[in-house]
């Protein structure tokens, strides 16, 4: 039986079935200190379409309807923890539609869009309604007795104007890791001094691991925040 966000039947049903010998099939990975997973061969049939830590994602060459998330073997109650997430979501704008899941894998909506990590890297505009967007699905997330956790700018898509956000797998876990709230006052203080710049990569990963280095000691954002931009001033031209 298909969860209440489910819009699947037989006939769904049998188009992604068609793949679950492939998708079984499918090696991935997972590595040391929380990088990448990586990804053995996989059927010329679905193409790789997000790498994560936990899982990567596939679609179908000529199925274009469904997105297909698979978990590393020792990943695999992250995957439960996801379906579950989405069982209690129901049906909500703010995230891919589930259909189903096999045993390494869900099978979800495939969402059109850009990442705002990807916005950052191009220079596209991110509006504030997409800021919006995230409270009222954090929210709706809250009153379904969930946990809106691990929102950063990987799992957020920019869809027309809209955000859609993705991998919920840790929205059953107790705890704020204050990700989206820095996300947040980082973008209402900062952004419009990068608004419309292509970022290179090297600073987008240079302030992932900064944050990272900071957030296992005593985090003042403020600090954090004024030594991000004394560091990379040349780049802001703030004088």
């Amino acid at each position: 039986m298909y969860p209440n966000n489910t819009k699947g039947s037989g006939h769904m049903e049998d188009r992604w079935k068609s793949v679950d010998e492939d998708l079984r099939n499918i090696k991935i990975t997972s590595t040391k200190n929380n990088e990448l997973v990586t990804i053995g061969q996989y059927s010329q049939v679905l193409e790789c379409i997000g790498v994560g830590t936990d899982a990567a994602v596939f679609k179908q060459r000529y199925e274009p309807s469904f997105a297909f998330k698979v978990y590393a073997e020792d990943k695999l109650s992250k995957l439960d923890a996801e379906f579950l997430v989405y069982q209690k979501l129901g049906k909500a704008e703010w995230f891919p539609v589930l259909f189903g899941r096999g045993h390494n894998y869900l099978v979800i909506s495939y969402e059109e869009g850009m990442t705002l990590y990807d916005c950052l890297r191009t220079g596209t505009h991110i509006p504030y309604s997409v800021l919006k967007d995230v409270e009222e699905a954090r929210d709706d997330c809250l009153r379904k007795g969930l946990n809106p956790r691990d929102i950063h700018l990987k799992n957020i898509l920019l869809q027309n104007g809209k955000a859609k956000l993705l991998d919920v797998s840790e929205y059953i876990h107790p705890g704020n890791d204050y990700r989206w709230n820095y996300l947040k006052q980082g973008y209402e203080e900062y952004y419009d001094l990068i608004d419309g710049k292509r970022i290179p990569l090297w600073i987008i990963e240079s302030v992932r691991l900064l944050y990272q280095q900071s957030a296992d000691q005593s985090f003042d954002f403020q600090v954090f925040t004024k030594k991000l931009v004394n560091r990379f001033k040349s780049f802001l031209s703030v004088k």
